[in-house]
């Protein structure tokens, strides 16, 4: 019994990682339609801007949550104004806007911050563990669970019970019909783009105690992310959450089994065969006529 809570709880550790990085990626992509290759360098800002807090001004992880969020949704904000909403109507060029983009962040990051390992110190409050039927896992990971599930709880309440959701519903379904109601489509995406730029810097601001902080930290957790939202289904916040409980438990269990490269290799396979089979994603909301 020890054994199997022990494995639940690893594989819903990594989950939690999975769902808080994906879940930025799957609004941008669910409602904008925008593969943004960048994502994984607002993680890498997120994780930065928690380090630079914390040795410059002193700053626990805890209280910078909402300096770090602010800081990274407004710039997700001036990208989106300034690049991304000229080319809404050319997906392949913001595929390679956005990898331009990713880039230019990791150089300017190398050359301001160098290019060397940074650690960020886990909240002292959290630095302990806990015991869970027979099981210990660190308290720290149980918080970023908790707190991966209550993002997600409030970005589903935005999303289906007030108006700005209703809106970018009613974006997401068709854009110029929506747009002849009055609705602002351009204000819409660049909100979207900001909120999922911000939450993946608290992503990476949470991950930075429990990894090492560096330029390219963010190059493994957008394919990671993308996994999560193309098996979960695009315009599907649900699906997002199965996903990446499923990949994060899957991923445990082949890493207990054998090691972290083979059960990387075994997921990605076991998503190609999923999306062969499913290629609209587990969990497909149905429109109305």
């Amino acid at each position: 019994m020890d054994f199997v809570v022990s494995q639940l709880l690893t594989g819903l550790s990594l989950s939690s990682i999975l769902l808080l990085v994906a879940l930025g990626l799957a609004i941008i992509y669910g409602v904008t339609g925008v593969i943004n290759l960048a994502h994984g360098e607002f993680v890498m800002l997120g994780a930065y801007c928690a380090w630079l807090l914390q040795t410059q001004l002193g700053w626990g992880l805890l209280p910078s949550l909402i300096p770090i969020f602010v800081a990274v949704a407004l710039l997700g904000l001036a990208i989106e104004y300034l690049v991304i909403r000229h080319l809404y109507d050319r997906p392949l060029d913001t595929i390679l806007a956005t990898w331009g983009l990713g880039v230019m962040a990791q150089q300017i990051v190398r050359l301001l911050a160098g290019g060397e390992l940074r650690y960020v110190q886990m909240p002292g409050a959290l630095s302990g563990s806990v015991n869970i039927l027979g099981a210990t896992d660190s308290a720290y990971r149980l918080f970023v669970l908790a707190f991966a599930l209550g993002l997600f709880a409030l970005t589903w309440y935005v999303y289906r019970h007030t108006s700005i959701g209703l809106q970018l519903r009613a974006i997401t379904q068709n854009r110029q019909i929506a747009s002849s109601f009055g609705i602002n489509a351009g204000r819409a995406y660049r909100l979207t783009f900001a909120y999922g730029a911000g939450i993946a810097g608290l992503a990476g601001a949470l991950i930075s105690p429990l990894k090492s902080v560096s330029p390219e930290m963010g190059t493994g957790y957008v394919v990671d992310a993308f996994m999560v939202v193309v098996v979960g289904g695009v315009q599907s916040l649900f699906g997002t959450v199965v996903s990446s409980g499923l990949l994060g438990e899957l991923t445990g269990a082949l890493a207990y089994l054998s090691n972290d490269t083979i059960a990387k290799a075994l997921v990605l396979a076991a998503v190609v065969v999923i999306i062969r089979f499913r290629p609209q994603g587990l969990f497909t909301p149905r429109l109305r006529a």
